[in-house]
Protein backbone atom coordinates (compact mmCIF):
# COMPACT_ATOMS: atom_id res chain seq x y z
CA UNK A 1 0.00 0.00 0.00
CA UNK A 2 1.18 3.43 -0.57
CA UNK A 3 3.10 5.05 2.10
CA UNK A 4 3.76 8.62 0.17
CA UNK A 5 2.88 11.63 2.61
CA UNK A 6 0.94 14.33 0.59
CA UNK A 7 -0.55 16.37 3.53
CA UNK A 8 -2.27 16.07 7.06
CA UNK A 9 -6.21 16.01 7.53
CA UNK A 10 -6.91 19.83 8.49
CA UNK A 11 -11.00 19.61 8.56
CA UNK A 12 -13.68 17.12 8.05
CA UNK A 13 -17.50 17.80 6.71
CA UNK A 14 -18.95 15.05 5.55
CA UNK A 15 -17.26 13.08 2.79
CA UNK A 16 -15.13 16.46 1.86
CA UNK A 17 -12.08 17.11 3.71
CA UNK A 18 -9.22 19.70 3.69
CA UNK A 19 -5.86 18.93 3.77
CA UNK A 20 -2.53 21.01 4.83
CA UNK A 21 1.10 20.85 4.25
CA UNK A 22 0.59 19.46 0.64
CA UNK A 23 3.60 19.72 -1.52
CA UNK A 24 3.61 16.73 -3.58
CA UNK A 25 0.02 16.54 -4.87
CA UNK A 26 -2.04 16.93 -8.52
CA UNK A 27 -5.40 17.68 -9.43
CA UNK A 28 -7.49 13.95 -9.39
CA UNK A 29 -5.45 12.15 -8.05
CA UNK A 30 -6.07 8.74 -6.13
CA UNK A 31 -5.36 9.10 -2.42
CA UNK A 32 -5.95 7.29 0.76
CA UNK A 33 -7.23 8.51 3.73
CA UNK A 34 -6.05 7.64 7.71
CA UNK A 35 -4.36 4.37 8.71
CA UNK A 36 -7.79 2.88 7.38
CA UNK A 37 -6.47 4.03 4.60
CA UNK A 38 -9.83 5.43 2.85
CA UNK A 39 -10.27 5.97 -0.85
CA UNK A 40 -10.38 9.60 -1.92
CA UNK A 41 -9.40 11.71 -4.92
CA UNK A 42 -8.19 15.31 -4.52
CA UNK A 43 -10.02 17.93 -6.42
CA UNK A 44 -8.97 20.57 -5.18
CA UNK A 45 -5.75 22.13 -4.92
CA UNK A 46 -5.21 25.75 -3.21
CA UNK A 47 -1.34 26.57 -2.31
CA UNK A 48 -0.74 24.55 0.53
CA UNK A 49 -4.09 23.01 1.28
CA UNK A 50 -6.01 20.46 -1.21
CA UNK A 51 -9.59 19.05 -1.12
CA UNK A 52 -9.92 15.65 -0.92
CA UNK A 53 -13.43 13.78 -1.70
CA UNK A 54 -13.50 10.81 0.35
CA UNK A 55 -15.54 7.67 -1.54
CA UNK A 56 -15.76 6.01 2.04
CA UNK A 57 -17.90 6.34 5.15
CA UNK A 58 -15.87 9.58 7.36
CA UNK A 59 -16.35 8.64 10.05
CA UNK A 60 -13.70 8.87 12.66
CA UNK A 61 -11.60 10.66 10.39
CA UNK A 62 -9.54 13.01 12.94
CA UNK A 63 -7.32 16.20 12.45
CA UNK A 64 -3.62 15.43 12.28
CA UNK A 65 -4.30 12.09 9.97
CA UNK A 66 -2.05 11.48 6.87
CA UNK A 67 -3.23 11.71 3.25
CA UNK A 68 -1.08 9.20 1.52
CA UNK A 69 -0.74 9.55 -2.71
CA UNK A 70 -0.66 7.12 -5.42
CA UNK A 71 0.75 9.67 -8.22
CA UNK A 72 -2.33 8.00 -10.54
CA UNK A 73 -5.70 9.18 -11.47
CA UNK A 74 -8.96 7.29 -9.77
CA UNK A 75 -8.80 4.45 -12.54
CA UNK A 76 -10.70 1.26 -13.20
CA UNK A 77 -8.95 -2.55 -14.43
CA UNK A 78 -10.20 -3.25 -17.98
CA UNK A 79 -9.29 -7.02 -18.72
CA UNK A 80 -11.27 -10.84 -18.76
CA UNK A 81 -14.20 -11.36 -15.61
CA UNK A 82 -15.66 -8.50 -15.77
CA UNK A 83 -18.96 -9.58 -16.93
CA UNK A 84 -21.42 -10.97 -14.93
CA UNK A 85 -19.66 -9.11 -11.87
CA UNK A 86 -21.34 -6.72 -9.49
CA UNK A 87 -19.61 -3.55 -8.48
CA UNK A 88 -20.19 -0.49 -6.41
CA UNK A 89 -19.60 3.08 -7.58
CA UNK A 90 -15.39 2.87 -7.99
CA UNK A 91 -15.06 -0.88 -8.96
CA UNK A 92 -14.63 -2.96 -6.09
CA UNK A 93 -16.72 -6.41 -6.47
CA UNK A 94 -19.25 -6.76 -4.16
CA UNK A 95 -19.19 -10.20 -3.61
CA UNK A 96 -15.69 -10.61 -3.13
CA UNK A 97 -16.23 -7.82 -0.21
CA UNK A 98 -18.94 -9.83 1.00
CA UNK A 99 -16.53 -12.30 1.58
CA UNK A 100 -14.00 -10.34 3.10
CA UNK A 101 -16.67 -8.30 5.39
CA UNK A 102 -19.35 -9.62 5.85
CA UNK A 103 -22.82 -8.04 4.40
CA UNK A 104 -22.54 -4.75 5.67
CA UNK A 105 -18.87 -3.01 3.63
CA UNK A 106 -16.60 -2.45 5.98
CA UNK A 107 -14.23 1.10 5.87
CA UNK A 108 -10.58 0.31 4.11
CA UNK A 109 -11.34 -3.14 2.70
CA UNK A 110 -9.55 -3.42 -0.29
CA UNK A 111 -10.01 -5.92 -3.35
CA UNK A 112 -9.07 -6.65 -6.82
CA UNK A 113 -11.50 -5.29 -9.46
CA UNK A 114 -10.80 -8.44 -11.48
CA UNK A 115 -9.91 -12.03 -9.96
CA UNK A 116 -5.55 -12.91 -10.16
CA UNK A 117 -6.13 -16.04 -9.24
CA UNK A 118 -8.71 -17.16 -12.21
CA UNK A 119 -6.95 -18.78 -15.45
CA UNK A 120 -8.54 -17.77 -18.99
CA UNK A 121 -8.31 -19.58 -22.17
CA UNK A 122 -5.87 -16.91 -24.06
CA UNK A 123 -5.70 -17.43 -27.68
CA UNK A 124 -2.75 -15.01 -29.80
CA UNK A 125 -3.13 -13.67 -32.66
CA UNK A 126 -0.16 -11.97 -33.77
CA UNK A 127 2.99 -13.27 -33.56
CA UNK A 128 6.91 -12.79 -33.41
CA UNK A 129 7.87 -10.06 -35.47
CA UNK A 130 4.35 -8.55 -36.20
CA UNK A 131 3.74 -4.60 -35.94
CA UNK A 132 1.12 -3.73 -34.09
CA UNK A 133 -0.50 -0.13 -33.08
CA UNK A 134 -1.97 1.47 -29.90
CA UNK A 135 -5.76 -0.72 -30.16
CA UNK A 136 -4.83 -3.09 -32.06
CA UNK A 137 -5.90 -7.20 -30.58
CA UNK A 138 -3.28 -9.33 -29.46
CA UNK A 139 -4.97 -12.27 -28.55
CA UNK A 140 -8.75 -13.43 -27.18
CA UNK A 141 -10.32 -14.66 -24.40
CA UNK A 142 -13.94 -16.91 -24.86
CA UNK A 143 -15.31 -14.52 -20.89
CA UNK A 144 -18.50 -16.11 -21.60
CA UNK A 145 -20.53 -17.86 -23.97
CA UNK A 146 -21.76 -15.12 -25.94
CA UNK A 147 -18.98 -12.58 -25.26
CA UNK A 148 -14.97 -12.75 -26.71
CA UNK A 149 -13.05 -11.02 -25.07
CA UNK A 150 -10.58 -9.17 -26.82
CA UNK A 151 -7.23 -8.30 -25.51
CA UNK A 152 -6.18 -4.92 -26.72
CA UNK A 153 -2.68 -2.95 -26.92
CA UNK A 154 -3.39 -0.27 -24.30
CA UNK A 155 -4.06 3.60 -25.27
CA UNK A 156 -1.92 4.58 -22.20
CA UNK A 157 0.91 3.47 -24.69
CA UNK A 158 3.28 6.53 -25.56
CA UNK A 159 2.67 7.31 -28.91
CA UNK A 160 0.76 5.37 -31.41
CA UNK A 161 3.57 3.16 -32.55
CA UNK A 162 3.67 0.79 -34.66
CA UNK A 163 5.55 -1.37 -31.89
CA UNK A 164 7.17 -4.61 -32.89
CA UNK A 165 5.76 -7.93 -31.05
CA UNK A 166 9.18 -9.30 -29.61
CA UNK A 167 7.07 -12.23 -27.54
CA UNK A 168 4.21 -13.61 -27.29
CA UNK A 169 2.90 -16.74 -25.16
CA UNK A 170 1.56 -19.81 -26.87
CA UNK A 171 -2.20 -20.87 -26.44
CA UNK A 172 -3.59 -21.82 -23.41
CA UNK A 173 -4.27 -20.92 -19.48
CA UNK A 174 -3.12 -17.88 -17.70
CA UNK A 175 -3.68 -15.60 -14.65
CA UNK A 176 -4.56 -11.90 -15.78
CA UNK A 177 -1.33 -11.37 -14.07
CA UNK A 178 0.82 -13.08 -16.70
CA UNK A 179 2.80 -11.21 -19.28
CA UNK A 180 1.41 -12.42 -22.40
CA UNK A 181 2.86 -10.23 -25.07
CA UNK A 182 5.98 -8.19 -25.19
CA UNK A 183 6.36 -4.94 -27.36
CA UNK A 184 9.54 -2.86 -28.46
CA UNK A 185 9.33 0.35 -29.48
CA UNK A 186 11.17 2.20 -31.97
CA UNK A 187 13.81 3.30 -29.25
CA UNK A 188 14.40 -0.43 -28.37
CA UNK A 189 12.59 -0.26 -25.09
CA UNK A 190 10.81 -3.70 -23.97
CA UNK A 191 6.82 -3.11 -23.20
CA UNK A 192 5.22 -6.00 -21.18
CA UNK A 193 2.15 -6.17 -21.72
CA UNK A 194 -0.73 -8.53 -19.26
CA UNK A 195 -3.94 -9.55 -19.89
CA UNK A 196 -5.37 -6.40 -17.98
CA UNK A 197 -5.24 -2.63 -17.99
CA UNK A 198 -6.23 0.66 -16.02
CA UNK A 199 -7.93 3.61 -17.35
CA UNK A 200 -8.86 6.56 -15.81
CA UNK A 201 -12.33 7.10 -15.59
CA UNK A 202 -12.92 11.10 -16.28
CA UNK A 203 -10.84 10.32 -19.49
CA UNK A 204 -12.75 8.85 -23.06
CA UNK A 205 -10.95 6.51 -24.07
CA UNK A 206 -9.68 7.70 -27.81
CA UNK A 207 -10.99 6.16 -31.15
CA UNK A 208 -9.94 6.65 -34.64
CA UNK A 209 -13.18 8.54 -35.92
CA UNK A 210 -16.88 9.50 -34.77
CA UNK A 211 -19.38 8.12 -37.43
CA UNK A 212 -23.57 8.84 -38.19
CA UNK A 213 -25.63 7.21 -36.24
CA UNK A 214 -27.50 4.69 -38.82
CA UNK A 215 -28.60 1.68 -37.00
CA UNK A 216 -31.66 1.70 -34.78
CA UNK A 217 -31.01 -0.01 -31.09
CA UNK A 218 -34.04 -2.81 -30.92
CA UNK A 219 -35.25 -1.82 -27.62
CA UNK A 220 -37.91 -4.77 -27.49
CA UNK A 221 -40.58 -2.06 -26.59
CA UNK A 222 -42.69 -1.91 -29.95
CA UNK A 223 -44.27 1.01 -28.59
CA UNK A 224 -40.82 2.99 -28.27
CA UNK A 225 -38.78 1.19 -31.46
CA UNK A 226 -42.46 2.61 -33.77
CA UNK A 227 -42.79 5.77 -32.44
CA UNK A 228 -39.80 6.76 -30.79
CA UNK A 229 -36.96 4.97 -31.61
CA UNK A 230 -33.12 5.47 -30.61
CA UNK A 231 -30.03 4.45 -32.74
CA UNK A 232 -27.11 2.47 -31.93
CA UNK A 233 -24.90 5.25 -29.95
CA UNK A 234 -27.19 7.35 -29.29
CA UNK A 235 -28.92 9.12 -26.06
CA UNK A 236 -31.62 9.27 -24.20
CA UNK A 237 -33.61 10.42 -21.26
CA UNK A 238 -36.22 8.79 -19.40
CA UNK A 239 -37.90 11.47 -17.18
CA UNK A 240 -41.12 10.77 -14.82
CA UNK A 241 -42.06 11.21 -11.71
CA UNK A 242 -42.13 8.68 -9.12
CA UNK A 243 -43.97 5.45 -10.39
CA UNK A 244 -44.32 6.27 -13.28
CA UNK A 245 -42.48 3.00 -14.85
CA UNK A 246 -38.58 5.11 -15.28
CA UNK A 247 -36.58 1.62 -13.31
CA UNK A 248 -38.94 -0.49 -15.04
CA UNK A 249 -38.63 0.63 -18.33
CA UNK A 250 -34.60 0.37 -18.19
CA UNK A 251 -35.19 -3.30 -16.84
CA UNK A 252 -37.29 -4.40 -19.82
CA UNK A 253 -34.61 -2.51 -22.36
CA UNK A 254 -31.66 -4.64 -20.02
CA UNK A 255 -33.50 -7.69 -20.81
CA UNK A 256 -34.46 -7.42 -24.45
CA UNK A 257 -32.54 -4.96 -26.10
CA UNK A 258 -30.14 -6.25 -29.08
CA UNK A 259 -26.99 -4.59 -27.80
CA UNK A 260 -24.03 -7.70 -27.27
CA UNK A 261 -22.94 -5.79 -23.80
CA UNK A 262 -25.43 -4.05 -21.12
CA UNK A 263 -23.61 -1.70 -18.28
CA UNK A 264 -26.68 -1.27 -15.76
CA UNK A 265 -25.22 1.60 -13.54
CA UNK A 266 -27.76 1.85 -10.07
CA UNK A 267 -26.82 5.41 -8.89
CA UNK A 268 -28.57 6.15 -5.76
CA UNK A 269 -31.43 4.68 -6.07
CA UNK A 270 -33.20 2.15 -4.02
CA UNK A 271 -31.18 -0.76 -2.78
CA UNK A 272 -34.56 -3.53 -3.36
CA UNK A 273 -34.47 -2.32 -7.07
CA UNK A 274 -31.03 -3.87 -7.77
CA UNK A 275 -31.61 -6.87 -5.56
CA UNK A 276 -34.97 -6.91 -8.28
CA UNK A 277 -32.26 -6.85 -10.95
CA UNK A 278 -29.58 -9.45 -9.25
CA UNK A 279 -32.66 -12.03 -8.35
CA UNK A 280 -34.07 -11.70 -11.73
CA UNK A 281 -31.58 -11.60 -14.27
CA UNK A 282 -29.49 -14.92 -13.97
CA UNK A 283 -32.61 -16.50 -14.05
CA UNK A 284 -33.88 -14.59 -17.28
CA UNK A 285 -32.59 -16.36 -20.93
CA UNK A 286 -31.31 -14.26 -23.47
CA UNK A 287 -33.54 -14.18 -26.81
CA UNK A 288 -30.21 -14.12 -28.56
CA UNK A 289 -28.17 -16.87 -27.21
CA UNK A 290 -30.69 -18.85 -24.90
CA UNK A 291 -28.07 -18.22 -22.21
CA UNK A 292 -28.56 -16.22 -19.10
CA UNK A 293 -28.52 -12.83 -19.66
CA UNK A 294 -25.61 -11.95 -16.92
CA UNK A 295 -23.40 -13.27 -19.34
CA UNK A 296 -23.88 -10.22 -21.35
CA UNK A 297 -24.02 -8.07 -18.21
CA UNK A 298 -22.19 -5.62 -15.80
CA UNK A 299 -23.98 -3.85 -12.50
CA UNK A 300 -22.50 -1.24 -10.93
CA UNK A 301 -25.02 -0.70 -7.69
CA UNK A 302 -24.11 2.53 -6.00
CA UNK A 303 -27.95 2.40 -4.26
CA UNK A 304 -29.29 5.55 -1.92
CA UNK A 305 -27.51 4.06 1.39
CA UNK A 306 -24.10 4.04 -0.23
CA UNK A 307 -21.54 6.92 0.23
CA UNK A 308 -23.10 10.12 -1.51
CA UNK A 309 -19.65 11.00 -3.36
CA UNK A 310 -18.91 7.51 -4.48
CA UNK A 311 -22.45 8.41 -6.28
CA UNK A 312 -20.60 10.68 -8.68
CA UNK A 313 -17.59 8.60 -9.49
CA UNK A 314 -20.09 5.60 -10.47
CA UNK A 315 -21.40 7.06 -13.82
CA UNK A 316 -17.99 7.32 -14.73
CA UNK A 317 -17.16 4.04 -13.73
CA UNK A 318 -19.48 2.64 -16.15
CA UNK A 319 -19.10 4.67 -18.83
CA UNK A 320 -15.58 3.87 -18.98
CA UNK A 321 -16.65 0.09 -18.89
CA UNK A 322 -18.85 0.62 -22.15
CA UNK A 323 -15.95 1.93 -24.03
CA UNK A 324 -13.98 -0.68 -23.08
CA UNK A 325 -16.12 -3.20 -24.80
CA UNK A 326 -16.71 -0.71 -27.76
CA UNK A 327 -13.08 -0.63 -28.27
CA UNK A 328 -13.35 -4.44 -29.34
CA UNK A 329 -16.20 -3.74 -31.38
CA UNK A 330 -19.39 -4.26 -29.79
CA UNK A 331 -22.21 -2.46 -29.49
CA UNK A 332 -22.89 -1.65 -25.53
CA UNK A 333 -26.00 -0.01 -23.82
CA UNK A 334 -25.83 1.49 -20.52
CA UNK A 335 -28.82 1.97 -18.21
CA UNK A 336 -28.02 4.82 -15.66
CA UNK A 337 -30.63 4.90 -12.98
CA UNK A 338 -30.48 7.75 -12.01
CA UNK A 339 -28.52 11.08 -13.38
CA UNK A 340 -31.08 13.30 -11.23
CA UNK A 341 -29.40 11.16 -7.96
CA UNK A 342 -25.65 12.04 -9.45
CA UNK A 343 -26.97 15.73 -9.91
CA UNK A 344 -27.87 15.49 -6.29
CA UNK A 345 -24.43 14.09 -5.40
CA UNK A 346 -22.72 16.93 -7.08
CA UNK A 347 -25.08 19.56 -5.25
CA UNK A 348 -24.34 18.23 -2.02
CA UNK A 349 -20.41 17.88 -2.69
CA UNK A 350 -20.87 21.03 -4.38
CA UNK A 351 -22.20 22.38 -1.18
CA UNK A 352 -19.70 20.71 1.22
CA UNK A 353 -16.79 22.41 -0.67
CA UNK A 354 -18.74 26.15 -0.21
CA UNK A 355 -18.59 26.75 -4.07
CA UNK A 356 -21.17 29.52 -5.42
CA UNK A 357 -24.66 27.66 -6.17
CA UNK A 358 -26.62 28.11 -9.13
CA UNK A 359 -30.64 27.62 -9.59
CA UNK A 360 -31.96 25.26 -7.28
CA UNK A 361 -29.09 24.85 -5.63
CA UNK A 362 -26.55 22.88 -8.11
CA UNK A 363 -23.47 23.85 -8.99
CA UNK A 364 -22.90 26.22 -12.01
CA UNK A 365 -20.69 23.83 -13.85
CA UNK A 366 -23.72 21.31 -13.69
CA UNK A 367 -24.38 21.20 -17.68
CA UNK A 368 -20.61 20.98 -18.74
CA UNK A 369 -20.87 17.39 -16.27
CA UNK A 370 -24.14 16.46 -17.98
CA UNK A 371 -22.65 17.28 -21.84
CA UNK A 372 -19.55 15.70 -20.47
CA UNK A 373 -21.44 12.10 -19.90
CA UNK A 374 -23.73 12.14 -22.51
CA UNK A 375 -20.76 12.92 -25.26
CA UNK A 376 -19.33 9.89 -24.55
CA UNK A 377 -22.17 8.20 -26.30
CA UNK A 378 -21.47 7.64 -30.30
CA UNK A 379 -20.85 4.97 -32.82
CA UNK A 380 -17.40 4.96 -32.89
CA UNK A 381 -14.33 3.47 -35.49
CA UNK A 382 -12.23 2.53 -32.79
CA UNK A 383 -8.31 2.49 -33.07
CA UNK A 384 -8.46 -0.93 -34.49
CA UNK A 385 -10.62 -0.04 -37.53
CA UNK A 386 -13.87 -2.21 -35.88
CA UNK A 387 -17.05 -0.24 -35.63
CA UNK A 388 -18.56 -0.36 -32.13
CA UNK A 389 -21.00 1.99 -30.21
CA UNK A 390 -22.27 2.88 -26.26
CA UNK A 391 -25.34 3.95 -25.80
CA UNK A 392 -26.96 5.53 -23.06
CA UNK A 393 -30.08 5.75 -21.64
CA UNK A 394 -29.90 7.79 -18.36
CA UNK A 395 -34.05 7.81 -16.13
CA UNK A 396 -34.48 11.31 -14.40
CA UNK A 397 -36.33 12.18 -11.38
CA UNK A 398 -37.20 15.42 -11.28
CA UNK A 399 -39.25 16.40 -8.00
CA UNK A 400 -42.88 15.86 -8.52
CA UNK A 401 -42.59 15.28 -11.87
CA UNK A 402 -41.52 18.95 -12.72
CA UNK A 403 -40.06 19.21 -16.13
CA UNK A 404 -38.88 22.54 -15.71
CA UNK A 405 -36.11 21.68 -13.04
CA UNK A 406 -32.48 21.97 -14.05
CA UNK A 407 -31.39 18.36 -14.43
CA UNK A 408 -34.45 17.51 -16.73
CA UNK A 409 -33.75 20.86 -18.76
CA UNK A 410 -29.76 20.60 -18.91
CA UNK A 411 -30.31 17.03 -19.93
CA UNK A 412 -32.60 17.72 -22.93
CA UNK A 413 -30.02 20.23 -24.41
CA UNK A 414 -27.57 17.02 -24.55
CA UNK A 415 -29.36 13.56 -25.23
CA UNK A 416 -31.09 12.79 -29.11
CA UNK A 417 -34.64 11.42 -27.81
CA UNK A 418 -36.62 12.04 -25.61
CA UNK A 419 -39.38 9.08 -23.98
CA UNK A 420 -41.00 11.61 -20.82
CA UNK A 421 -44.10 9.39 -19.20
CA UNK A 422 -46.62 10.40 -17.52
CA UNK A 423 -48.48 8.96 -14.08
CA UNK A 424 -52.01 8.36 -15.99
CA UNK A 425 -50.60 6.30 -18.59
CA UNK A 426 -47.99 4.04 -15.89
Amino acid sequence: MPRRIVGQVKRVNGPVITIKGVSDAMMMELVYVGEELLIGELVKLDGEEATVQVYEEATGISPGDSVYGTNLPLSVELGPGLIGTIYDGIQRPLERLQELSGDTIQRGVAADAISRSKEWEYTPIVKEGDEVKVGQILGTVQETERVEHRVLVPPTLEGSGPYKVAETVKQGSYTVDKVVCTLVDAGGQEIPLKMYHQWAIRVPRPTNDRLPLVAPLITGQRVIDMLFPLAKGGTVAIPGGFGTGKTMTQHAIARWCDADIIVYIGCGERGNEMTDVLREFPYLIDPHTGRSLMERTILIANTSNMPVSAREASIYTGVTLAEYYRDMGYHVAIMADSTSRWAEALRELSGRMEEMPAEEGFPAYLPTRIAQFYERAGYMETLSGEEGSVSIIGAVSPPGGDFSEPVTQHTRRFVRCFWGLDRSLA
